[in-house]
């Protein structure tokens, strides 16, 4: 089928990438012209595993193609998915501007009938508000379309996996053309009857997922409530980690327990310093106003909301209670992104930290794999390191921000070797309190005991110092 992907962000890469890997004919454009650009030129401009080797291999084959004439892209697909940025006004709402110009370009460029599918996270009714306006602005009377809503449950670090190897594809329909027409675009995916040309963990032998069709409606208040309902797991989660300091017990001790009970899962039950990224706290706020615009309270979204925001302020005092005073402390950071496994930065907590920490006058390093350029742009400032083990050289205190696996593999000998001050303050709970309490670290996490170097480590220091001192 010739699909039309309209916004080359995020979801609109993945998107188009992963339906030309099912086989289809796909072409994708944004307004950026640059962004078109290096697109053409194999480049991918963000970084998601999986997608540059994949995105190469279907421009090659001709089945993905990209284009900066957007009506060219209307009028050649059968189907157009939307896939342009809500970002939040200042309000908190989506802002829906560009649904609404890619709808007028749509109205006006179509010169047939089309299947248009909402594909970026909107609120419940956009998609009635998408069809009217594509009557209002059509042009050629014998165009008609077709709404339709089809949300992304994507995972930044994961996308391509969880686009080919969904556990659920949901489908907003009013319409049986449109519904065979959508069942038709992802058959491949639904049947697992494609070959994948990288290799995911997934391919060919999961099970092939579960297909739920419903209103436009319902479709568009499925994504909101998921994304919703996740942050108030991360909150509790992180409620219980403050229970936990209190009365002395252990985080992980209690929500392992927590994530055997079959009706909770044991995912989204890490604490540490909450949420990021464009899309929890987005479609968090989006779905406060939603129900605030329809007479209802949700509080507890409001309460989780509030609770992720505390983090930060807890993370800060306890960077605070262990260096006594910031101003002039060399101070380390070990990652950027909002997660692991992205580049991505935005509302990420490592921002507002670092604005905090340079605000009190902490010279700092930092060093993330892939985040480093964009956070150099937002802070020239801070001293990014190519090498870990540089952030760490003479620093009073060593930050875990996002919890990339590299960092939990390094050499924490090396580290407290370097360090002016072998303390860490991990805001990810990545590492194990006992294991860097045997090293020979202060060691502060969420929920869990505070770890120092034990009584023994602590002689053996003294020991080295006297006879060092003694040979002087």
């Amino acid at each position: 089928m010739r699909i039309s992907v309209i916004g080359c962000g995020y979801v609109g890469l993945v998107t188009g990438t992963c339906l030309a890997e099912a086989g289809h004919e796909v072409v994708c454009t944004d307004n950026d012209p640059e962004r078109i650009a290096t697109l053409k030129a194999g480049v991918v401009p963000i970084y998601e595993q999986h997608l540059d080797a994949m995105l190469t291999e279907n421009h090659r084959s001709g089945r993905l193609s990209f284009t900066s004439d957007a009506g060219a892209a209307v009028r050649g697909g059968e189907a157009i998915f939307i896939c342009v940025g809500t970002p939040p006004l200042e309000n908190g709402e989506a802002d829906l501007s560009a649904i609404d110009n890619v709808a007028r370009l749509i109205a006006t460029e179509a010169s047939e009938s089309k299947l248009v599918v909402e594909k970026s996270t909107v609120p419940a009714q956009t998609g009635q508000q998408l069809k009217r306006v594509l009557e209002v602005y059509r042009r050629n009377g014998g165009a008609e379309f077709r709404v339709a809503s089809n949300p992304e449950f994507l995972r930044e670090g994961t996308a391509v996996e969880d686009f080919l190897h969904p556990d659920r594809i949901v489908f907003g329909v009013e319409d049986e053309q449109s519904e065979r027409q959508l069942r038709e675009i992802y058959r491949p995916i639904l049947e697992r009857r494609f070959r994948c040309s990288v290799h995911l963990t997934g391919c060919p032998t999961t099970k092939p997922p579960t297909l739920v069709v419903t209103t436009i409606s319902s479709a568009e208040l499925i994504k909101h409530a998921s994304n919703s309902f996740l942050a108030m797991k991360i909150s509790y989660a992180n409620m219980i980690a403050d229970v936990c300091e209190k009365v002395g017990g252990d985080i992980k001790e209690v929500t392992r327990a927590l994530g055997l009970d079959p009706r909770i899962g044991p995912r989204f039950l890490d604490a540490g310093l909450g949420f990021g990224g464009f899309c929890l706290p987005k479609d968090v706020q989006a779905f406060i106003r939603l129900a605030e615009r329809s007479g209802v309270d949700f509080s507890m979204l409001k309460e989780a909301e509030r609770v992720n925001k505390h983090r930060i302020d807890l993370f800060l005092e306890k960077i605070r209670q262990a260096l006594w005073v910031v101003k002039d402390k060399k101070v380390g950071v070990l990652g950027l992104a909002f997660k692991a496994n992205t580049d991505d930065i935005r509302f990420a907590p490592s921002l507002e930290i670092l604005r905090r920490l340079l605000a009190e006058g902490a010279q700092i390093r930092a060093y993330d794999q892939e985040a480093m350029d964009r956070t150099s742009n937002v802070f020239p400032q801070i001293h990014c390191c190519r090498e870990p083990y540089d952030v760490a050289r003479e620093a009073d205190a060593l930050l875990i921000l996002t919890e990339w696996e590299e960092f939990r593999l390094l050499d924490w000998e090396r580290i407290h070797g370097l360090m002016a001050r072998p303390l860490v303050i991990d805001g990810r709970n990545l590492l194990n309190p006992e294991a860097m309490m045997e090293r020979g670290f202060e060691y502060y996490c969420f929920g869990r005991p505070t770890q120092t170097a034990t009584p023994q480590f602590m002689a053996a220091q003294v020991s080295k110092f006297s006879e060092a001192s003694a040979r002087i």
